[in-house]
Order: C-alpha cells, then sequence, then structure tokens
C-alpha cells in the first residue's frame, strides 16, 4: 500500500512539472510522517525514502535516535524556543521560523554546536488567524537582520496554505509567494544561499509546483490518514 501509494504521489509530482514546464529534480519530496510509527517510516526508507518531515521536536528526536543515520529531518511544525537546542543538530532544514527572536535562539544554539543552521521563513500568506508565520510585509525586513547572524543561514520562504476543497483556490497563494522568494532572491547578493520555496500539501502540491515549490510536504498522501490519537 505504501509502495503504491508514493509511486503515485511521484506521478503526480511528475506530473505537475511536466505541465509546468520543469525537472523533475527541482522538486523536492518531504514524506511527513508525523504520528506514525518508526516502523513505518523504515518501510518508506526501504522504499528509497530519505528526507522525512517531522512536526514535534519529541517525534524528531525519538526517530532520529531510531531510524538510518543517512536520514534527512525536517522541522516544520511550530518550534518553541526552549525545543530548539534539541534539534539543532538533528534538523537539515528548519521550515517553520516566525519571529526574530526564534532566529536569536537558533543562532545561539548552532553557535554552541559551532555549525550553521538553514532555516526557513514561515509566512501566512493568507493572514489566517489560526495559522503561524509572518505576513509579508515582514518578511524582508527580517531576513535582512537575521542575514547578519553567522550561525544562521536563510535558504528560502515556506507556507501551510489554507485547507479548501479545491486546490485552485490556494494558487493566488503560491504565486503570491514565489513572487516575494524571487524579490529575495534578487536582494540576496549570496544568490545560491536562498534556493528552497517549500509549499504545497497532499491536498494541493500539485498547484504549489506549478506555482515554483521546490519542495512539497506530503504527508497523507503516502502515509494514509493521521492517527491522532498518538
Amino acid at each position: 500500500m505504501l509502495k503504491d501509494q508514493l509511486q503515485e504521489v511521484e506521478k503526480r509530482i511528475q506530473a505537475a512539472c511536466d505541465r509546468a514546464g520543469r525537472k523533475r529534480e527541482e522538486v523536492t519530496l518531504i514524506a511527513v510522517s508525523k504520528t506514525k510509527p518508526v516502523e513505518t517510516l523504515q518501510e518508506a526508507y526501504d522504499l528509497g525514502v530519505r528526507i522525512f518531515g517531522e512536526n514535534k521536536v519529541q517525534e524528531l528526536t525519538a526517530k532520529y535516535e531510531a531510524l538510518p543515520k543517512d536520514i534527512h529531518w525536517h522541522m516544520i511544525g511550530h518550534l518553541q524556543t526552549n525545543k530548539v537546542k534539541y534539534i539543532i543538530d538533528k534538523a537539515e532544514l528548519i521550515h517553520s521560523v516566525d519571529s526574530l527572536k526564534l532566529a536569536e535562539t537558533i543562532e545561539k544554539e548552532a553557535a554552541k554546536h559551532d555549525l550553521i543552521a538553514d532555516i526557513l521563513v514561515e509566512v501566512n500568506v493568507a493572514e489566517e488567524e489560526s495559522k503561524f508565520g509572518m505576513k509579508m510585509e515582514e518578511v524582508i525586513p527580517f531576513v535582512e537582520k537575521v542575514s547578519a547572524f553567522p550561525h544562521v543561514r536563510v535558504r528560502g520562504l515556506m507556507t501551510i496554505a489554507p485547507f479548501v476543497e479545491d486546490p485552485e483556490e490556494n494558487r493566488s497563494i503560491f504565486a503570491d509567494l514565489h513572487k516575494l522568494y524571487i524579490d529575495i532572491k534578487k536582494k540576496n547578493h549570496d544568490n545560491d544561499t536562498v534556493s528552497v520555496l517549500s509549499m504545497g500539501m497532499t491536498n494541493d502540491y500539485e498547484v504549489a509546483i506549478e506555482e515554483g515549490a521546490t519542495m512539497v510536504r506530503v504527508g497523507t498522501g503516502i502515509f494514509g490518514a493521521r492517527n491522532y490519537a498518538v
């Protein structure tokens, strides 16, 4: 079942890339494994998956210890400042940086480990009350401040679009974030640094790819419905 679902997602990513005139390798698939047991992740690993996204620090650290070390872990959920120290040397990319205070904490913890932490700025494009993330107009001033941090590297932007029945409703959100991403790339003299646009989930990743996503976060599409009882 997992194999079939993974193949289906792959097929859809390829089709979306074809429609957008993009190469398949321009889009990274993150298998969102929150609430899923280690056995299920191992099964996905055996099918070739190497990039997993977790929402909770505790889950990421436990799975990090239990699974093969060539896995690339992404922290995609809301991150509290007091939890940064637990994942700073485990998460390859933190998708959910939404405040200067959090960026400063990441800088401090990364300095202790003598490493450079790669982050994405979480943007609440739709300005939904229930979502974390910065407003569009706050992003460039934030990136300019953080670019002075020696141990933090802004790699790009991330958004969680509204949950909608028709993914077409989110197209303008993805298009707006892509515009902002291009603006930041132009402003950033070290152009290679800003190269990640993380947007699109199970219900809308195809539209996100058509609008320029370089990373899509797919959980239900690969693993089936989440178990919230965990």
